[in-house]
């Protein structure tokens, strides 16, 4: 593998897990841990890919295939929204240190949700500014 690459593996199950499930049953291949933002957005990449190639048809596939609800595939590819440019950082972050990664997820859908990728990357600036991310 590359260093450019980020293979997502998902382990589906008959039942319904809890929504905070996705993430456990998402893993990266690679040494360390990549922040959860990048495994979201990769997990998004993903499920368009999926739903591209006619694996899954809608949202509601996809939801019921990873065993989330269809509200949580919603926030996943919300991410989708965001500019070209900040969607490759944050597929090229390193792997984080022990302790979380000071940007969450929640935080990143708001920068996606601005639809000027102006603006997105200027919220983007700002984030990583604050959490002192270069």
């Amino acid at each position: 593998m590359t260093s450019d690459t980020v293979e997502v593996q998902f382990q589906l199950h008959a039942s319904r897990p809890s929504e905070r499930d996705l993430p456990e049953h998402t893993t990266i291949s690679g040494p360390g841990n990549l922040p959860r933002i990048t495994r979201v957005l990769a997990t998004a990449l993903q499920f368009e890919e999926m739903i591209a190639q006619g694996e899954a048809g809608h949202y509601a596939d996809l939801a019921c295939l990873a065993g989330v609800t269809r509200e949580r595939i919603s926030q996943i590819m919300d991410l989708l929204w965001l500019a070209p440019g900040i969607q490759q950082e944050i597929l090229e972050l390193p792997p984080a240190s022990p302790g979380r990664f000071p940007i969450g997820e929640v935080a990143l859908r708001r920068v996606a949700s601005q639809m000027d990728w102006a603006q997105q990357r200027e919220d983007w600036g700002k984030l990583k500014k604050i959490n002192h991310i270069e």
